[in-house]
């Protein structure tokens, strides 16, 4: 069986567990049960959630039994960890409807079907609505002291925080997630909880409940959070976060976002966000010193994710519109790809009666367009071959009608290499 550790350890996901040496000979024993949880706060995973999520892909890849805890419980309260401020309550229709909306998404990345050890997919909402408040400060409250709860991290940076500070609500939290554990081994003999380091003071707990009231030992891993070089979180962009759903992150948007991968982070995502073998990563890294220009490690690295994110398809449908930005041919567009475009470049209205009959003289557009400042330097850049319509060169005397627009609605301007602007019919 493979050493998962080992591979953690190379990839840069190993950042602490609790007693390494025997989770270790636990693991070279033979497949165990292991889960992580994910509490439905939007109805999309995003970047963030890539690393645990693989993780579990790792291990089942390895031989083990994967479990995916969708929070129906937890995430009506709210995680503390890693958060400055109290969550928003979700209604459980919104709960519920963001498990289903993720459910989906699992299924790209993990094998529910395999008969071998398959995927599992539960609710912690199914063990924790039916016990009663009273039940529940006497079955877990009473075995985790309040000293211990006050001492994670998440609790006391919280507390600390005068303006804010932390409800009863969410100080709860870690009970809610450690009893979880105690019930999926006492359910399903699972053995391991996986997290990034944000979630240790929860699963430490979790491990503790499991020992006082089982007798059973079972073991907490934790991943390093996602981060650039920088230190902030990786997985945000200025317009916000980078989601799987291609309805709220286009698939362009999404390749785009990792071919953007800054040098100094590229190898470390590959590592821990692909599945490509070390021999193939080396190989990337020695490109990346000698021809870093060439991008070959982000291009390598944006393939493999959209990929396994979003398909084949999604990925070829990412490249043709990459290719739009450089240039390349319009013939074979969707209107789908075209749309993606649209949205990463400059965009201005234009009336349809401009266009119709002898249209409008090109320059006119360029200027409409901000391509450039005046009719005048708009005919020395067309007159000099610098001007696009469509993706190919215009002539100064070009007039533009309504049969130029592509998808009966849009222009695509283009002054040099890379200044683009979009017109659209209002």
């Amino acid at each position: 069986m493979t050493d998962i550790l080992a591979e953690l350890d190379w990839r840069g996901l190993y950042a602490d567990s609790t007693d390494r040496d025997a989770l270790a000979q636990r693991l070279a024993a033979g497949p165990l049960a292991l889960y992580c949880g994910f509490d439905p706060t939007a109805d999309s995973l995003h970047v963030g959630n890539l690393v645990p999520l693989f993780a579990l892909r790792r291990f089942q890849l390895a031989g083990h039994h994967p479990i995916v805890l969708a929070g129906g419980a937890t995430g009506m309260v709210g995680d503390p960890s890693g958060k400055s401020d109290e969550r928003n309550l979700q209604t459980p229709e919104q709960v519920a409807h963001n498990i289903a909306s993720i459910r989906s998404q699992l299924q790209k990345f993990l094998d529910f079907d395999t008969p071998q050890n398959p995927a599992r997919l539960v609710n912690n909402a199914d063990w924790t609505a039916p016990i009663s408040f009273l039940d529940f400060l006497r079955d877990v409250g009473k075995f985790i002291t309040v000293n211990t709860m006050v001492a994670k991290d998440s609790v006391r940076s919280r507390m600390e925080d005068r303006s804010s500070g932390i409800s009863f609500t969410e100080f709860s939290y870690m009970l809610l997630q450690g009893h979880d554990f105690y019930h999926l081994r006492q359910a399903l003999n699972c053995e391991l909880q996986v997290g990034a380091t944000d979630q240790w003071g929860n699963i430490t707990v979790g491990t503790e409940l499991t020992r006082k009231k089982l007798g059973a030992t079972v073991w907490g891993l934790v991943f390093p959070l996602l981060t650039k070089s920088d230190g902030s979180k990786y997985g945000k962009t200025a317009t916000g976060t980078v989601w799987l759903d291609p309805q709220r992150t286009s698939t362009y948007r999404f390749y785009q976002f990792f071919v953007n991968a800054d040098d100094t982070d590229v190898i470390k995502l590959l590592k821990t966000l692909t599945f490509l073998t070390r021999d193939e990563i080396s190989a990337l890294e020695t490109e990346l010193a000698t021809n870093p220009g060439a991008r070959h490690a982000q291009k390598a690295l944006a393939r493999e994710l959209t990929t396994l994110v979003h398909g084949p398809d999604a990925l070829a449908a990412a490249l043709k519109a990459s290719e739009i930005l450089f240039g390349g041919s319009l013939d074979g567009v969707s209107e789908t790809i075209f749309n993606d475009v649209v949205g990463e470049v400059p965009t201005k209205e234009i009336e349809r009666a401009k266009l119709d009959g002898a249209g409008s003289a090109i320059a006119d557009l360029i200027v409409h367009a901000g391509l450039e400042q005046s009719k005048g330097a708009a005919r020395k850049s067309l007159e000099a071959g610098g001007i696009y319509l469509n993706n190919v060169r215009a002539d100064h005397t070009r007039a533009v009608t309504s049969a130029d627009l592509l998808f009966g609605k849009y222009l695509l301007l283009r002054k040099g290499k890379r200044s683009y602007a979009v017109l659209t019919v209002a």
